[in-house]
């Protein structure tokens, strides 16, 4: 074997399998859970070779300078830093004047500044001219692992936890008295049995004479020995399946080489000794002992009664459910769990969404995922819904829902969406258990009611878009033309189609075309008028013929016209080439029917141009290839007058005027929809996992045909499908950890822990080996008055003990009274409801009228009989006159 992976094993067995592993090349990993406690060791050998240290694509940047001398020094472009850290190494491409630098190996470097950095000696080189692209170069590091029995002697420790720095050492002895204690009684202590306890201190004491031991750290472990928390085994085991793909492949660092983890903040804030008994975490012979162990039977029966709501079913969704399974949760007779994802099972899901095998691919995910838990644990209240959460489904989950619920866990991939579900567990005041992963990488946030800020309070920087004039005349990555692919994809295949049919079905679909914003009326209005007139097929052949000229349009003609307004010796005003530094300067292609990029490029397009058109294609070469020698495509001069916009500053300033009279004569030249009485198109939606439907093959071939225009080195199907399909990289054991993170949290949520110190949120990156964590930040507090509040806002009761509403007089003075405050204004989500400033008669109308009444005048919509509250916003005066700001008003009618 290339591994061997020891679990739950006695000490002997380790040693000796230790000895034997380290001394025959096998690498070895020892992984260990006692219910909040895990520890981890890895040996993997004398020469162990890690060939890619962090994951992480290799950075490359683009060269302004190299100046001659010892050391030499690089400059980069000021577009964006370098990013390099001294000791990288790097190698040079496409250097003119110092040639010398393409042919060298990787050099090592060291960083001078975000843009600068020295090379080693440079001063027999050729004097550097222009031009250059620098790329790091990730190299083999070598790191030396020493056998368990020496390690276990002069350990090396990787912290998980800057707060608890202290505990890994005394772990480290707890852990070996622990096994002492098995060989010698051949069981494990009992749980929360004190004699058993205080023998383990003991045998810590005589292993580590003279040292300072936590005792009371030690009493636990002893307590927990055996405890065993589906959480723990799954971040342990996350971990311990990760550096078992990095000893096998030597991608990303290993762990050097002991990791200790506890959770003690799970365990009860208060009262620990009150609540936790020998007799409360006796076995109780059920499927939960090894719970019960470590929290006793009482917080059993509360899991069993929570109502959890798990938003999402793909990779984390599936980690959660199976947690929730395996710890009970919403297994009780009040509890229930219930799941929802609008999404089918697709083929490339099953690598890391476990709960689905291949016999699920195209049914609900949700519902695939509960019968999957229910069979984990038959107990399991689980039911499945296939919506989409959003405002559109607030009927589905509505006040009842919502407040019937304990929590929420989001299992989602994007941002919006859980902006969304945060702001209805900050308006219905539920805990929420929020977690992503990236790769490696992973986070868990935990929202708590009153205590902690929300998922909103926080927000990443938005993601660098491409400039369009680089994706349109000045691309110099392949993410590039990439990008213009997919553009172009849209632009030829669904866009036009989805105009056409709306042209044909909307008989307004003009007039509100004509009131776009700058050049849109004239764009759509030519593309309708080639679609339907200009380049209509009539047959396949057509098609071809399309797609040919389609291809000189792309990678010649516009590419001469460009060279023609900017040719290749052109300088600027200030004396610098026009095409140097990120302007690569490109040349047009020549067509050729036999070569195998040209051909893929015609066979993709217009078997896609056909689709959209209802037309059969065809998928013989041959045929396509002859068909291609009898197209005529049109001669072509560049002309003179084209504007091409240098910038994306110069293009929005550049607001064109629209030429009225072009816009008349597409209008009248267009076919009225009574002309093509049964014709319509079929807009395609871009779908990169099926082989099979010529969409990537588009992609692949018209971005490989610009790279070659651009002299960019092209990519292959696999990495073109990543960028072009934003394939985010995804791996079972990034999920597993991160979940089993999220759910040791939701111990303390049920368990109802005060203390914010108590919670943690997580920042994990497996490939470093990095895991963090850090308090929650608490939400911020606001006053008026003397009263603080927080983003969780307050209530008002809008019925009166009589059962009659508030009217708007009863509210406004209700505000008063209670609160001294004087409302200025008032409105509900788009409607103002009341403002100071109102005409009198519209007042006296409103005074004395039902809240919910006036809601409804206002917004012309009735109030649903699902809905319980109405959120008001408000401004207000203090006694003094001055503006306050007070939070939103949840005002209850049901």
């Amino acid at each position: 074997p290339q591994v061997v992976v020891l679990t739950n094993s006695p000490l002997e067995e380790q040693l000796w399998v230790g000895d034997f592993c380290h001394s025959r090349g096998i690498k070895l990993v020892v992984a260990d859970t006692r219910g909040l406690f895990g520890q981890l060791f890895c040996d993997f050998g004398d020469e162990m070779v890690v060939t890619d240290t962090n994951g992480e694509q290799p950075l490359s940047a683009m060269v302004s300078m190299v100046t001659k001398g010892c050391p030499g020094e690089v400059t980069c472009l000021d577009e964006a830093r370098h990013g390099f850290e001294t000791g990288d190494f790097v190698t040079f491409t496409e250097v003119e004047g110092m040639d010398e630098l393409n042919s060298c190996g990787p050099v090592e470097i060291r960083v001078l500044g975000p843009y600068t950095f020295s090379i080693g000696d440079t001063s027999g080189y050729g004097d550097y001219v222009r031009g250059g692209i620098v790329t790091q170069v990730k190299m083999p590091k070598h790191i030396r692992f020493k056998r368990l029995r020496e390690s276990l002697a002069e350990p090396e420790m990787l912290l998980t936890d800057f707060g608890k720095a202290e505990r890994p050492p005394m772990l480290h002895w707890g852990w070996q008295a622990l096994h002492r204690f098995m060989q010698q009684h051949g069981r494990p202590p009992r749980p929360r049995h004190q004699g058993d306890a205080a023998e383990v201190v003991a045998l810590a004491r005589e292993m580590a004479p003279g040292a300072e031991l936590d005792e009371e750290l030690l009493r636990e472990l002893a307590f927990q020995a055996t405890g065993d928390l589906a959480p723990v085994n799954a971040f342990i085991g996350g971990l311990a399946a990760q550096e078992v793909m990095k000893a096998v492949s030597g991608k990303f660092t290993p762990i050097t080489q002991w990791l200790y983890f506890d959770a003690l903040e799970c365990l009860p804030e208060e009262n620990k000794e009150t609540l936790l008994t020998e007799e409360q975490c006796r076995p109780r012979n059920s499927r939960y002992d090894g719970q019960i162990a470590v929290f006793g039977a009482d917080l059993q029966a509360k899991l069993g009664n929570q109502k959890y709501f798990v938003v999402g079913a793909g990779a984390i969704g599936c980690e959660l459910l199976k947690n929730f399974a395996m710890v009970g949760l919403g297994c009780g007779p009040e509890g229930s769990i219930t799941v929802t994802d609008m999404d089918t099972i697709e083929k490339s899901n099953l690598n890391r969404q476990f709960l689905f095998r291949p016999w699920d691919v195209t049914k609900l995910k949700s519902e695939r995922a509960a019968a999957a838990v229910r069979e984990m644990n038959p107990a399991l209240r689980v039911s499945s819904r296939p919506d989409r959460v959003g405002p559109d489904t607030e009927r589905v989950y509505d006040d009842d829902f919502f407040e019937a619920l304990d929590g929420v866990a989001n299992a989602l991939d994007n941002v919006d969406a859980r902006l969304y579900m945060d702001r209805r567990c900050v308006y219905y005041r539920k805990p929420l258990l929020e977690s992503g992963t990236l790769g490696t990488k992973g986070n868990v946030q935990v929202v708590v009611p009153f205590l902690s800020e929300s998922y909103s309070s926080s927000q990443d920087p938005p993601e660098k878009a491409i400039p369009i004039c680089t994706l349109k005349n000045f691309p110099n990555a392949i993410e590039h033309t990439l990008q213009w692919a997919r553009d172009e994809f849209e632009g030829l295949f669904k866009q036009p189609a989805e105009n056409v049919n709306q042209y044909l079905t909307d008989p307004r679909f003009v007039e509100r075309t004509l009131r776009l914003a700058g050049t849109q009326p004239l764009e759509v209005l030519e593309a309708l008028q080639r679609s339907l007139r200009g380049e209509r097929p009539r047959a396949w052949p057509d098609c071809v013929a399309w797609a040919c000229r389609h291809w000189h349009r792309q990678y010649s003609n516009n590419i001469r016209q460009l060279l023609h307004n900017f040719p290749p010796g052109q300088k600027t005003n200030s004396g610098t080439l026009f095409w140097s530094g990120p302007k690569r300067c490109p040349h047009p292609l020549v067509f050729d029917p036999d070569n195998p990029l040209h051909l893929d490029y015609v066979m993709a397009a217009a078997n896609l141009f056909a689709q959209s058109y209802g037309i059969a294609g065809s998928r013989d070469r041959a045929a396509v290839a002859e068909l291609l020698r009898h197209v005529r495509v049109p001669p072509f001069a560049p002309k003179a007058g084209v504007r091409i916009h240098v910038s994306d500053q110069e293009l929005q300033s550049a607001a064109a005027a629209l030429d009225d009279g072009r816009l008349e004569e597409l209008k009248a030249s267009l076919p009225s929809p009574e002309e093509l009485p049964g014709f319509r198109m079929y807009p395609i939606d871009f779908e990169k996992d099926d082989d099979t439907n010529f969409h990537m093959d588009f992609i692949v071939a018209a971005s490989n045909l610009r790279a070659e225009n651009y002299d960019i080195p092209p990519a292959d199907r696999h990495k073109s499908k990543l960028i072009a399909g934003k394939i985010i990289p995804a791996i079972a054991t990034t999920t597993a950890a991160v979940v089993g993170l999220g759910c040791l949290e939701l111990y303390k949520l049920v368990q109802g822990h005060r203390r914010l110190a108590s919670y943690k949120n997580a920042f994990l990156n497996l490939a470093l080996p990095f895991v963090g964590f850090s308090e929650p930040l608490a939400c911020p507090r606001n006053k008026y008055y003397e009263v603080e509040w927080t983003l969780w806002g307050f209530e008002v009761q809008g019925l009166q003990p009589d059962g009659q509403e508030m009217t708007l007089r009863q509210f406004l003075a209700y505000f008063k009274k209670e609160h001294r405050l004087e409302i200025t204004m008032l409105s509900q989500g788009v409607s103002m409801l009341y403002s100071f400033f109102m005409p009198a008669a519209k007042l006296r109308e409103r005074h004395d009228q039902p809240m919910t009444e006036i809601v409804a005048r206002v917004s012309k919509k009735k109030v649903g009989r699902h809905v319980k509250a109405l959120v008001f916003e408000l401004c207000c005066n203090d006694d003094s006159d001055a503006d306050i700001e007070v939070p939103y008003v949840r005002y209850t009618i049901r």
